[in-house]
């Protein structure tokens, strides 16, 4: 019979290893794993599943008090070397009262001085942390030296010592949260000592728990350990940062997406109220850890003053929707979290005013919300604001009245002045314009109230006679109000694009690009765009302009929702040609009759809309033959600057050319060139 060997008993893996020296009152789980040359002072905690492994060669130290967490390891490397404060030569040196959260890396060589704290899943490598430091949650510090007293806001990433130098300072919010992390257990036996000898004993030895008596982080004592207050919310505590957000994450996001940079203002409240902003370190990185990171540390150091973000365009230069997130108080402001470029297509809705008031405001002072976001839209982009009025009578021939003007550009000042133009005028239409104090013209008229209405209502984009029906869509956008801003976009040389999302992508602020629309004509981008609604019933529809010159999109508008009727986009306004003259001019005010009912509304409002923004009109026309092949004749020129003048030669040249198709030309006098075709007439 063959003999079997007998194998040999398993070698221990760290047999050949140096024996940990652990002083009699430190508190070791049996679960945790200390292993090799470490040595382990007075009043040190190591919770179960903790992996403290000296087997490069290199001993550790643990200093009194320090406190290792479950699941945190600490590591090191054969080579790598650090010199402690006995002027040893260790691997790891974790300093008096310092504490290494859950699932923390520290892999040496790496030094952590006393009172640090080291969030949960931070790494540290290769680096060193002064005295009373704190590394939030999902951190990297490496190949760094941290000064003392320095915080690491949550996900940064510091691997080049300028980032190390520009660190903010700790502050006692930070100090709060640190030691709050440290669990139930520790913040309980800070402030009532008297528990904690008969609550914590510690299985596995004589020796309390409570004997440890290892300071706070940040070195506060027991006696002047501050009363924290309660982040609980619905009996849950929340572990994250106070001061971002998720509307300011959200926004950022919305920045970083559209290929803006991130800029920070700060002011104190002397400053602010002059509107004197200084601006904090630039933001190079483009990555959204790395603009967070960034930010935070900018709140924390600027805790008592106003905080202010914007995007900035790399192409073009200048800033864009600043916002402000952080008021004098340290209480960040709760803003809206869409799409942000700058525009001048109303409707758009998002919190773009440094001087951006609280949520409440708008509905203290009866305005809709979004009325109140489009004024600091235009507010933002340095416009003023203008409001004009006029009743059903005067509406008809497109004859407005201007409200006293508004000579404030603070938001609260603008939002009251224009409550009170609303009081003033209810039963009648009232609308709203930007004016461009440089270029001395206005832009975006949206009418925000109409006479059925029982509150100002926001969003539209131009008028409709207040018997006219409209086709709602979900999002509060009407089929006539989609076609106006598409009108709108196209009018002012822009392309129009469109976006669909459902409803997981839209809440992650992912949106899908429908079909492009190449050619810069209305009829066919209302086509493309009844195509996409067709396409896309239950998806989030949103339009924006695009810029052929800087290459950078407008603030989009979304014009449909999940849960409701596809919005029907109306199709570009027609001329119906009458069968006889018009019993009176379109411009005749003097006995305060409607003029010629031959025009469509549609046509009056895009007409009135060429004449605010400077634009001359002209027409065309061509019979059935010409326009197969394309050959448009000028008609007759149209003169007068008055809108009304200008709808009157506008209803003459149709009745002329009432067999053939009639179109109409927008130009812009100072370009030379053509910003609007559309056909209104056809026989």
């Amino acid at each position: 019979m063959v003999a079997r060997p007998v194998a040999a008993p398993p070698t221990p893996r760290f047999s050949d290893l140096a024996e940990p020296q652990i002083h009699p009152s430190a508190y070791l789980h049996p679960l945790a794993q200390v292993v090799g040359s470490v040595r382990v002072e007075a009043n040190v905690l190591i919770a179960p599943g903790a992996s403290v492994r000296a087997d490069g060669g290199a001993p550790f130290f643990i200093g009194e008090g320090a406190a290792i967490q479950d699941g945190a390891v600490i590591h090191g490397l054969g080579q790598g070397r650090v010199l402690g404060d006995d002027q040893a030569v260790y691997s790891v040196w974790i300093g008096a009262g310092a504490s290494v959260t859950h699932k923390a890396l520290i892999h040496g060589p790496a030094y952590v001085g006393e009172g640090c704290f080291v969030g949960f899943r931070s790494t540290l490598f290769n680096a060193r942390l002064g005295k009373g430091c704190v590394v939030m949650m999902h951190a990297l510090v490496q190949d760094v030296e941290v000064p003392p007293g320095k915080l690491v806001p949550s996900g940064m990433v510091v691997t080049h010592q300028d980032q190390a130098d520009q660190l903010p300072d700790v502050q006692p919010a930070d100090l709060e949260l640190a030691q709050e992390i440290m669990g139930m257990h520790e913040s309980r036996r800070f402030t009532h000592p008297e528990v904690a000898a008969t609550e914590f004993n510690r299985p596995t030895s004589a020796q309390p728990w409570a004997t440890r008596q290892s300071p706070p982080v940040g070195k506060v004592s027991p006696s002047q350990a501050p009363v924290r207050q309660s982040n609980e919310r619905d009996g849950l505590n929340t572990m994250q940062s106070q001061r971002l957000t998720p509307e300011i994450v959200q926004q950022v996001r919305q920045y970083l997406n559209q290929g803006y940079q991130i800029g920070i203002e700060h002011a104190d409240m002397r400053r602010y109220r002059s509107g004197v902003w200084q601006t904090c370190p630039p933001i190079q990185s483009n990555r959204e850890a790395d603009v967070l990171a960034a930010l935070d540390a900018c709140l924390a150091e600027h805790g008592g003053e106003y905080v202010r973000m914007f995007g900035v365009d790399p192409v073009a230069k200048r800033r864009i929707a600043p916002v402000t997130i952080q008021h004098a108080d340290g209480k960040p402001f709760h803003i809206g979290t869409t799409a942000v470029a700058p525009t001048t297509v109303a409707g758009a809705t998002s919190s773009r005013n440094g001087h951006a008031a609280p949520s409440g405001y708008a509905s203290a002072n009866g305005l809709n919300p979004q009325l109140v976001q489009q004024v600091r839209q235009l507010l933002g982009q340095g416009y003023k604001i203008g409001t004009e009025h006029t009743d059903p009578r005067r509406y008809r021939s497109g004859v407005w009245q201007t409200c006293s003007p508004i000579q404030s550009n603070r938001e609260p000042d603008v939002l009251s002045a224009l409550q009170a133009c609303l009081n003033e005028h209810v039963g009648e239409y009232v609308r709203m314009f930007g004016i461009d104090p440089k270029a001395k013209n206005r832009v975006a008229p949206v009418t925000i109230q109409r006479p059925d209405d029982k509150a100002p209502q926001g969003g539209s984009q131009g008028g409709t006679p207040s018997g006219g029906t409209k086709t709602q869509a979900s999002s509060g956008t009407t089929a006539t109000e989609a076609t106006q801003i598409v009108r709108q976009l196209v009018s002012q040389g822009y392309r129009v694009g469109i976006e669909y999302a459902d409803t997981r992508h839209f809440r992650s602020g992912v949106w899908q690009s429908c079909s492009p629309i190449q050619a810069g004509r209305e009829s066919e981008a209302v086509s493309a765009l009844q195509k996409c609604l067709a396409e896309h019933p239950e998806d989030y529809v949103r339009i924006f302009g695009i810029d052929p010159k800087n290459k950078n999109r407008l603030a989009p508008v979304t014009i449909q929702r999940p849960g409701a009727r596809p919005a029907a986009v109306a199709s570009q306004p027609s001329y119906t040609p009458s069968s006889g003259p018009a019993k009176q001019p379109v411009n005749a005010r003097s006995n305060g009759s409607s003029g010629s009912k031959s025009l469509s509304s549609d046509l009056t409002q895009q007409v009135q809309q060429l004449i605010n923004q400077g634009y001359k009109i002209s027409l065309e026309f061509a019979d059935v033959r010409r326009y197969r092949s394309g050959a448009w004749q000028t008609a007759a020129p149209v003169q007068g600057r008055q809108a009304g003048d200008v709808l009157a030669a506008v209803e003459a040249q149709l009745r002329e050319h009432s067999g053939n198709y009639v179109r109409l030309v927008g130009i812009d006098p100072q370009a030379k060139r053509r910003v609007l075709e559309t056909t209104i007439q056809r026989p």
